[in-house]
């Protein structure tokens, strides 16, 4: 991170973690530590897409990426706080024609075969979505979007693409980790009980399901998102007793 990164969101130095000190910066080494913890846990060697797709997904969306430009990254769930990559500059943005949804069931990381998560996903709905726009130097582009698919797509469950979208300093175009319906994980958004209940129990290696919940909607509140959805999420589980 540059010292005029925050320029435009002052308020944020204290409230996103520094990438070097992100246990979600999947550095090859980083990767391997978290890798071991997942057979450990009782994962087979399957558990995770081959090394070869991941980086196949990454140069199918960003292989033409031209040298010498930088790249936005559109965040709008754990990414606001812990982005886990080098970055020279971060804005609000908002992108038109999207919500952040708990769509996606996992067994992993905040959820387990016995306590499955649900994790955000941005889906093509009516309204707009605000979230933070992260730009990676033209420099570090490879190099930091390698670190960064490992953890995103580490078993498939989105659709990266590129999306225009609005910030206070002019348009943009950014990198998302956009829905996708077509995978196994995918369940879609379940009504707002289920979902806050599955969310109150949800429990693995990284944490709870209710932390997650409570850390976006945090964020938000200090960035003074509003954003309905979470917080109705985040009132239901204030009524819900941990699991």
């Amino acid at each position: 991170m540059t010292a005029d990164a925050f320029i435009h969101l002052p308020e944020l130095r204290t409230r996103v973690t520094h990438p070097e000190k992100s246990l979600l910066r999947l550095t090859p080494e980083m990767f391997s530590m978290w890798e071991q913890r997942a057979r450990a846990a009782g994962w087979p060697a399957g558990w995770r897409l081959s090394d070869e797709v991941i980086e196949a997904s990454r140069l199918a969306v960003l292989g033409d990426h031209k040298v010498g430009r930088d790249l936005w990254i559109y965040s709008y769930g754990s990414l606001m706080w812990d982005p886990g990559f080098h970055f020279t500059e971060v804005r609000l943005a908002d992108v038109e024609g999207y919500q952040r949804r708990f769509t996606l069931k996992i067994n992993l990381g905040r959820g387990s075969r016995d306590h499955p998560a649900l994790m955000l996903s941005l889906e093509p709905q009516e309204g707009c979505c605000r979230g933070l726009a992260f730009r990676i130097a033209a420099s570090s582009v490879h190099t930091e979007t390698a670190i960064l698919w490992r953890r995103e797509m580490l078993r498939g469950g989105y659709a990266p693409a590129v999306v225009p979208m609005l910030t206070p300093q002019g348009p943009i175009e950014a990198l998302a980790f956009v829905s996708n319906p077509s995978h196994p994980s995918y369940v879609g958004e379940l009504p707002l009980a289920e979902t806050a209940a599955m969310i109150a129990s949800g429990k693995g290696i990284l944490g709870t399901n209710r932390e997650y919940l409570v850390q976006l909607a945090t964020q938000l509140e200090a960035l003074g998102i509003e954003d309905p959805y979470v917080a109705q999420l985040h009132a239901e589980i204030g009524a819900t007793p941990d699991m």
